[in-house]
This record gives C-alpha cells, structure tokens and sequence, in this order.
C-alpha cells in the first residue's frame, strides 16, 4: 500500500461552528496506520475543546470511507498501546460531546465501520457499503462493533452481517435503522452539512446535554434510563434564572407568533 500523504488527517473548522475531518489516504482507500489513529483521536480531542466547534462532520477523500486498519502495519496497530485512551480514535469520539455527523461514501469496512458507528448519526451515499471483516482475517473486535451493531439493528442481523462478512448496502443499513439519510454521491456532504445546520440552529447547551442523555441512557435499561433522565433535568431547571425563564418564555412566545393562523 502506499505510505500516507504528509497530511493525512485533515482537520477544517468553519466560520458557522461546523468542523470537518477527513480522512485523507484515497490511494489506499483510507487505510489507517497507527499514527492516523492517533491523529484522528487528537483531532477529535481537541474539536471537542475548541468552543467555536458546535457540530463534526466526519469523511473519508476519493472512493472511500475508510477501509480499515492498513494490515501491513497490523501489528504495530494491534500490538500498540491500545489500552491507552487518549490515543484511542472511538473512545475520543465518543467523549466529544459534540454531535457528529458521519458523511460515508464507497466502503466502511471493519475498523472503518467501529468508526463510523462511533458517530451520532449517519448520511451514505447510494454506493455505501458497510462491512465487518474480524471473522474473515482473524482480527478481534475491540472498537465497539461487536456491542453496538446489535443493540441498532437487532442481534440476529448483526450476527449475519459479523460471521459472513457480507456487505451492507446503504439502502439496507437505511432500511436496518443504522444509517439516516441515503443520497447521490455529489450530494453526500451537502447533505451532512444540512442536518448539521439544522443543530446548529439549535440551543447549544440543550444540544450537549441532549447527546449526553440520549448517549448514557442508551447504555442502561429503560428504568434506570428514565431515572437518568429525570436526575438531568432536575439539575438543568434548578440550575436555570429567573432570567433564564423568562427569555425561554420569550423565546417560545416569539415563536408562537411566527405561526400561520390556522384557517
């Protein structure tokens, strides 16, 4: 394969609060080396403590998403200082409380997939595959795919899609819950960055909080969930002004007066 490109994670923040990530190593599909990984979880590590950042947009350049763990650097990937979380590109990710948005375009394959299901939500373009390749090469999952693929899209898919390693289509993952929109390759990101606009329009500190919820509650049973849920607002609302509530009342009066009249 060939050697990655002088910068091969690129990192993009936009006046409007967007960052994009992209993976840049088209040659090889966006294979990645250990040092990307690295990379990739710095980038995220520091977007999430960028407070201009609201929303991540996260792609891959050229055909691909990212197709993996370049296997010809497997051992120093697998072998590496793995147990080490600030150098641990899924384990960043889902510490940015940040919303991220994953743009997936031809092939997420394996490591490339755990990445992708590290985001908050997805948008593939038509040519989208999703692939889990542990079985096939003897690789061990340890990025989330083997925990997260069945609690999105049911035990008995994930084990079909893990143990054959046959494709997902994006129509499928579509169909299956794991993926949000589904569009034409030349509008992949315009899309992303749609849905990415539309938080951004969005109370921020409500945004953060909201992912947080969503994020915990989802690890729990629905009982303690609901309880989590109670305990965080209860925080946010004692926590709020008397001028807090007043501007929210504004807010939803000035709202309400944007409405048509009904006929």
């Amino acid at each position: 394969m060939d050697s990655p490109p002088a910068n091969p994670i690129l990192v993009t923040r936009e006046p409007d609060g967007i960052a994009r990530v992209t993976i840049n190593r088209p040659k090889s599909l966006n294979s990645l080396t250990r040092q990307m990984l690295e990379d990739l979880a710095g980038a995220f590590k520091a977007l999430d403590a960028d407070g201009s950042v609201r929303v991540v947009i996260l792609s891959g350049s050229g055909r691909s998403f990212c197709s993996g763990v370049d296997l010809t650097a497997a051992e120093d990937v697998f072998k590496g200082d793995v147990k080490n979380p600030e150098t641990d590109t899924v384990v960043q990710m889902e510490r940015c409380r940040k919303p991220i948005i994953g743009a997936i375009a031809g092939f997420a394959i394996t490591a490339g997939f755990e990445i992708a299901l590290a985001c908050d939500m997805l948008v593939a373009s038509k040519d989208a595959k999703f692939i889990d390749t542990h079985a096939r090469f003897g690789i061990f999952p340890s990025w989330g795919l083997s925990q997260k693929l069945s609690r999105i899209i049911g035990p008995n898919r994930a084990r079909e899609v893990s143990l054959t390693a046959m494709p997902v289509t994006a129509e499928q993952a579509e169909r299956w819950g794991l993926v949000n929109h589904v569009v034409e390759a030349t509008e992949l990101l315009k899309k992303a960055q749609e849905v990415a606009e539309a938080i951004i329009k969005n109370n921020q500190d409500l945004v953060l909080r909201y992912k947080a919820v969503i994020n915990d509650g989802f690890k729990l049973d629905l009982h303690h969930a609901l309880l989590l849920e109670k305990e965080r607002a209860h925080d946010y609302y004692n926590g709020m002004t008397k001028e807090q509530f007043k501007k929210m009342q504004e807010f939803i009066a000035g709202r309400s007066s944007k409405r048509p009249s009904k006929l």
